[in-house]
């Protein structure tokens, strides 16, 4: 049981320190959600959940008292064996602290929230009886979206946190952006963003670039082995290693796990179709890896079909000896498109012509997107004009784009208006 005095001094230990320096993201997570519902903050390990809780914090601070709000981090070793009980007296010692919260609008943040047994009755209950918002977050390899749908049974609206987007990273490092830029300061976002490509946008990556390897290594060692193979209790771990690898030199390329299963086979390693299917569902589980099904009006069709391998931040690429321009700018539009939310496909038709996204809204298709880092050579230019005019045609969308390094402008091609966007300018827009 943990003592009351052990949560006024945790409590009482946020009050003191306050909320530290922070870099402003671009989600915008609410200070309440109507319908007595909880806020969980969700995502890969190590993309900043804990400081979206802050961020939410210092939006509150401005109109409301530090006594009115209380932020708890479970991974404290004094709150170790911590129960759904506990948390009852967690919150008499929150109004005991300040009686006068009884009678208002409080807030509540709890870190780290799967280190707490039965954490989900309590949350369920507190939303339910007192005039309080309670926010969670944590690991990924314990706290995901189905299983906070599962043991919230429908209480909780969840929010995904990714990696620094292009915006988060120009906001790090204190670059000027906007819709009127000076050739100096235009030059300056585009050498930044050659360095995003490469570098990624894990937040501790971008605060020390020097120890930029070290940490990439780090993250990528630590969702593998915590999120995976403990959580899923996997024991052929050479064999997930050997997927890993797969997957990654598959990033922006159709992924097939049947011939990776034959590779296996024929190199002697022990391997069940299943399991591997259930390895890339886990890798995915976990924010690692991102399958992109093709386009198809029947589900069946674009459930069955072969995905295309987008990983959570281009500096796991590089990490692992991916550097293809193309292949990094096709991830990054990926990722942008995930976290803006959106649904997407890739489109292949009949005669192979393939488009990267095919973007949904409300069940239509609402834009046709190419990724092309360079159209001055005439076949990649004739080929990637090709297949969005054959896709405009089969999927009747009219919307077409073609995201480019640098080109940007506007081009009349059989009756259709192709737009060219360079990757700077679609990322910030």
């Amino acid at each position: 049981m943990i003592p009351k005095e052990k949560w006024a001094e945790a409590i009482r230990d946020f009050h003191a320190k306050g909320v530290p320096e922070l870099v402003e993201r671009e989600i915008s997570i609410p200070e309440e959600v109507p319908l007595k519902r909880a806020i969980s903050i969700i995502g890969p390990r190590r993309a900043g959940k804990t400081y979206a809780m802050f961020q939410v914090i210092s939006s509150i601070l401005k109109h409301a008292s530090m006594e009115r709000v209380a932020y708890i981090n479970f991974e404290r070793s004094d709150l170790e064996g911590c129960s759904s009980r506990d948390l009852d007296s967690l919150m008499e010692t929150f109004y005991e602290i300040c009686p006068k919260n009884r009678l208002v609008k409080v807030w509540l943040f709890l870190d780290e929230i799967q280190n707490v047994e039965n954490w989900e009755k309590f949350v369920r209950a507190v939303i339910d009886s007192e005039n309080v918002q309670v926010f969670i977050s944590g690991s990924s390899s314990k706290l995901l979206s189905r299983e906070i749908a599962t043991a919230m049974r429908g209480r909780a609206v969840p929010y995904k946190m990714l990696p620094f987007s292009f915006a988060d990273y120009l906001s790090a490092n204190k670059v000027k952006t906007g819709r009127y830029l000076s050739s100096a300061e235009k030059a300056e976002v585009i050498n930044r963003l050659n360095m995003y490509m490469v570098g990624g946008g894990y937040p501790e990556v971008i605060i020390y670039p020097k120890e930029k390897e070290k940490l990439l290594a780090d993250i990528f060692e630590t969702t593998i082995f915590r999120d995976v193979i403990e959580r899923y209790k996997i024991r052929n771990i050479k064999l997930l290693k050997l997927l890993i690898k797969s997957l990654i030199s598959s990033a922006a390329k159709e992924f097939s796990v049947h011939k990776f299963y034959n590779f296996t086979k024929s190199a002697g390693l022990r391997a069940g179709k299943n399991s591997l299917y259930n390895y890339v569902d886990a890798l995915n589980d976990v924010f690692f890896v991102f399958p992109l099904r093709k386009f198809s009006y029947s589900y069946r069709n674009a459930e069955l079909s072969l995905p295309k391998i987008y990983l959570v931040d281009n500096g796991i690429l590089t990490a692992n000896g991916i550097s293809g321009d193309g292949t990094l700018m096709e991830n990054l539009v990926f990722i942008e498109h995930l976290r803006r939310d959106k649904e997407v496909y890739y489109y292949k038709s009949a005669d192979g012509k393939e488009v990267d996204f095919v973007v949904l809204e409300k069940g239509r298709v609402k834009e046709l997107l190419q990724v092309a880092f360079s159209l001055e050579d005439t076949r990649t230019r004739e080929r990637e004009i090709a297949s969005l005019l054959k896709a405009s045609k089969e999927l009747k969308c009219s919307n077409l784009s073609i995201i480019t390094n640098s080109e940007e402008g506007e081009e009349k091609i059989k009756g259709k208006n192709v737009k060219l966007i360079p990757l700077w300018k679609w990322l910030l827009r």
